[in-house]
């Protein structure tokens, strides 16, 4: 593929990736990964990624700790500014319970390999074909995996943790509602296969 070549399908096809990382030299290594399937572009601060952030970035890739602006903030913002874009928050920050109140769709610790990082990006840029309920339960259930994991026991056995398994039981029985008024029958086979996958993927 020429140079011209791949300038054109970046315009034109190509989902958008937003890398965001103040540190630099990570930042640039996941835009070498990642730019050979997507438009990839990067910040280097949190007021570099809302400069950056509008409707035609597809994907996120968001550090939490960021001297300026966090990625706590970053995302307030984006979800504030009513982007679509999937979010992704890629730190070296434990989960705590605070994460239940943030607006991510995947959190990735730090270091990410490769492969981890192309399969997210790629979860994700499926999962925004989807409606806000199937991406809210998406969103909940990897809150849900990631406090369950926790080597804290106040955490599972927290208010917030009841919470989060209270609002994750009533998406789910949305998503069964949703998916029993579908006529054709393989698309409930289909959608149930890709449940499975993405919760998968998750563990």
């Amino acid at each position: 593929m020429s140079d011209e070549d791949t300038v054109e399908g970046r315009e034109g096809d190509e989902p958008t990736v937003l890398v965001v990382d103040d540190e630099q030299g990570l930042a640039d290594l996941y835009t070498i990964w990642l730019e050979d399937d997507y438009a990839v572009h990067t910040a280097y601060s949190g007021d570099d990624a809302l400069d950056a952030l509008d409707d035609t970035v597809d994907v996120v890739l968001l550090d939490r700790q960021m001297p300026d602006v966090s990625g706590d903030e970053v995302l307030d913002t984006l979800r504030e500014r009513d982007l679509s874009c999937r979010v992704a928050m890629v730190t070296a920050v434990e989960p705590e319970l605070d994460i239940i109140d943030l607006g991510f769709d995947d959190y990735l610790r730090k270091p990410v390999d490769k492969e981890t990082l192309l399969k997210t990006v790629e979860r994700l840029r499926r999962r925004s074909t989807y409606d806000d309920a199937v991406r809210d339960y998406f969103s909940a259930s990897r809150k849900h995996a990631l406090l369950a994991d926790s080597e804290d026991p106040r955490v599972t056995e927290s208010e917030e943790f009841e919470e989060l398994e209270a609002r994750l039981a009533d998406l789910r029985s949305d998503l069964d509602r949703v998916v029993a008024d579908f006529e054709d029958e393989d698309y409930e086979v289909l959608f149930r296969r890709l449940d499975d996958s993405e919760d998968g993927d998750d563990e």
